[in-house]
């Protein structure tokens, strides 16, 4: 007899697999002596759509909710259908004796496979293996120590729970909303907290008064020296009177060198890492989107192979990995990174406290490098920055620390002290693996200060040397609000919307702290764009803004559901399901309630809803007037009817780059009369464009005009409206 060992995804399967000696490969399962190695594709079983209850359902009316299934229904996601129907083959077969669950282990992955057994009706015996990463070594060791399936029944039914909660709440407020405003409003215990962060923020801003404030500069011998108020350490004033004063006090001194003081100084890298963190930097440093860097980052995993699993939280490694770190860097010695790589290989690398501690991973590990050789020649552009930024960071962390001597000096000019200070660098230990000037986004101290080499002279003065001012200054500045949010600052504001809670309850606080936030590092990126697609939120710019929709819908749903703390509360009750100390059955029941008096709150409530973007344009299909809305990829046209659903593209963004002043330009119209338009006022009908391109474009690689025209292709194809994918495919760079 055999054991039947199912995975959440096929590169997993393939390591599993290879492990485990199973020689015969089909497209759909592994097989050798004593086991079947099969794979999910992420979830293929979910829970049912509402019409799947009841064909009264497939109309949207305030009258049957809330709907409350008295039986759930699970069903077959349709487009890997195929695939749940080869694993429940395997799990038929006579000669299968168990079968081992080797999905992710955590919540969500026990519930990827538990949903795909109970949808195939399965009743044979079950064992658990729970690793936390996939080396050889890991796999040989989980295997080896198989637990009792039943062990884990609790964290199923805990993301049972956690589904069946978000399915009531979603679904009905939702439908609720659209009936109730004849709009399409949409809501969730993640999405609608994250837009109120997005409102709070503009509030913020909005009610912010600039203060102006000031401060005094000396230039001596090249060197800038801050006036700092000796009391307070304060380096700006808001009295501009008493700033006037000072000055009049220091002018035409000579400034005296009263103290100098030098520090040997240890920096360590930042640490890996993980999802969240890499998108932040990402978007800061490239633009990309949250979207974007997670689609990149799973080609380098799937199909280059050569990081690891992207959807993580921790900043971690495990300990039975530090035997690979060896490997993984002569993986990766090549190009720019050949020198460092092949030098720390050289070395007795050995795990630190800094970025090994098994109790700081728990699905996955931080993203590093694999051990499969790199080519980095079929990678793209995108593939190479974000690879970059991985394996970057991965030989800082392997490297030394970096030792410096950082030098103070504290002057008097007049009777005014007067501060500068810089750094001597001794060993660059992990800076070496970055490019000169680098700055981390999470190096900067407590002044904003991060780490500047000191000039020369600064080696040279001594205690009580007197030197002429070059220059003195007063300086001025206003306070400035905070910023708006970009996607990397918003993905970091849901790992971490704890400053957003209405209360500051430490239990809430801490459990948001530890169950990651809102959303998943998984699943952040989705509800992001979620915000965009339903136009709640738009971009101006990197910048996210609020719409008007957004605004009236905050307005509009159910002040719990705009709250942080409702996360974790949910997350305090499903530890508990998960411990075996609650049953979900009392959880179910209350969110029940809890949905029955959202639903009872929608349908009393007496707020309006306006649509403030209406045109003259009747829709196509349903004769009732267009919106019109400004979709991440540009300006659509969207009937205001949520049954019809037509869609026009009216203005795309592109890539192609304005002559004057070149920023990207739109694409607007249709057909012949297709043009290019500018923010700096340049047009330029599409003809034209194709022109200036053929002559422009003759150095331009074959590579560059295919990657042009997928992207512009891709993006043309996503929202609707093919005419202008047909349009842009024939654009000649």
């Amino acid at each position: 007899m055999k054991h039947l060992v199912i995975a959440e995804k096929p590169s997993v399967a393939r390591d599993i697999a290879r492990v485990l000696g199973c020689q015969k490969k089909t497209a759909t399962f592994m097989e050798g002596q004593e086991y079947i190695v099969t794979w999910a594709l992420g979830h293929l079983v979910t829970l049912a759509d509402p019409e799947e209850y009841d064909k009264k359902y497939q109309k949207w009316e305030m009258e049957p909710l809330p709907i409350m299934p008295e039986k759930w229904k699970l069903v077959v996601i349709r487009q890997t259908s195929a695939q749940f129907r080869a694993v429940k083959e395997q799990i038929y077969r006579k000669d299968v004796a168990d079968i081992i669950i080797a999905t992710d282990a955590g919540r969500e992955g026990e519930l990827v496979a538990r949903w795909i057994l109970e949808k195939a009706d399965c009743h044979k015996p079950l064992k658990r293996l729970w690793i936390s990463s996939v080396t050889d070594k890991a796999i040989r060791e989980g295997f080896s120590r198989l637990h009792p399936g039943r062990e884990y029944y609790p964290l199923y039914r805990a993301a049972v729970a956690r589904a069946e909660a978000d399915w009531l709440v979603g679904i009905n407020a939702t439908r609720a909303l659209t009936c109730k405003y004849n709009a399409q409003l949409s809501c969730g215990r993640v999405q609608t907290p994250t837009l109120a962060i997005i409102a709070a923020r503009e509030q913020e801003i909005r009610e912010f008064k600039p203060q102006p404030y000031y401060g005094m500069k000396a230039v001596v011998q090249g060197v800038t020296f801050t006036w700092t108020e000796e009391k307070s350490g304060s380096r700006r004033s808001f009295d501009k009177a008493k700033m006037d004063k000072l000055y009049a006090g220091c002018a035409g001194e000579s400034m005296i060198i009263e103290e100098i003081s030098r520090k040997s100084k240890k920096s360590f890298a930042p640490a890996l890492y993980d999802l969240t963190a890499l998108q932040r930097e990402a978007n800061a440093k490239y633009g990309f989107s949250a979207k974007e860097t997670l689609n990149i980052m799973q080609r380098l995993y799937e199909n280059h192979k050569v990081l690891t699993y992207p959807r993580t939280d921790s900043r971690y490694i495990t300990s039975d990995m530090v035997g690979t770190l060896a490997e993984r860097l002569s993986a990766c010695a090549v190009g720019p990174y050949k020198k460092l790589a092949l030098k720390l290989s050289k070395q007795n690398v050995k795990g630190s406290k800094s970025f090994v501690d098994n109790a700081k991973v728990s699905d996955h590990h931080a993203i590093i490098p694999t051990e499969q050789y790199v080519r980095l020649e079929d990678m793209s552009v995108e593939e190479r920055k974000i690879y970059d930024m991985v394996v970057r960071r991965f030989l800082a962390v392997l490297s030394p620390a970096c030792e410096s001597e950082e030098i103070s000096v504290k002057a008097v000019l007049g009777k005014e002290c007067f501060v500068t200070r810089g750094n001597v660098e001794k060993v660059p230990g992990w800076r070496e693996a970055y490019e000169s000037g680098y700055t981390d986004l999470e190096e900067e101290d407590e002044n904003g200060d991060s780490f500047t080499s000191a000039p020369p002279v600064l080696t040279e003065w001594k205690k009580g040397t007197r030197v002429k001012v070059d220059r003195l200054t007063i300086t001025e500045g206003k306070t400035t609000p905070p910023p708006y949010f970009t996607e990397g600052t918003l993905i970091a504001a849901m790992e971490n919307p704890v400053k957003y809670m209405a209360h500051k309850n430490s239990t809430q606080a801490k459990t948001l702290g530890e169950t990651g936030g809102l959303g998943t590092v998984a699943t952040r990126a989705d509800i992001i764009e979620k915000l965009f697609g339903s136009f709640l939120m738009e971009k101006k710019g990197n910048e996210i803004h609020i719409t008007s929709k957004g605004r009236q819908l905050l307005k509009l749903v159910p002040e719990d559901l705009k709250k942080p703390e409702l996360t974790a509360d949910w997350e305090l009750r499903l530890k508990g399901i998960a411990a075996g100390k609650e049953k979900d059955q009392q959880f179910m029941a209350e969110i029940q309630e809890y949905t029955k008096h959202l639903i009872d709150e929608i349908r009393g409530a007496e707020g309006t809803f306006r649509h403030d973007n209406l045109t003259s344009k009747k829709c196509p299909d349903c004769g009732k007037y267009m919106l019109e809305v400004n979709g991440k990829h540009g300006k659509m046209l969207v009937c205001q009817d949520r049954e019809c659903g037509h869609r026009e593209t009216i203005a795309r963004h592109t890539n192609a780059r304005c002559p004057v002043c070149h920023k990207r330009m739109d694409l607007v119209g249709q057909g012949d009369g297709q043009r290019f338009v500018c923010v700096c006022g340049h047009k330029e009908k599409l003809s034209s464009f194709e022109e200036r391109r053929a002559k422009e474009g003759k150095g331009v690689s074959k590579r560059d005009v295919a990657n042009y025209m997928r992207k512009q292709a891709k993006e043309a194809s996503e929202p609707v409206n093919n005419a202008f994918a047909d349009a842009l495919k024939n654009i000649r760079l």
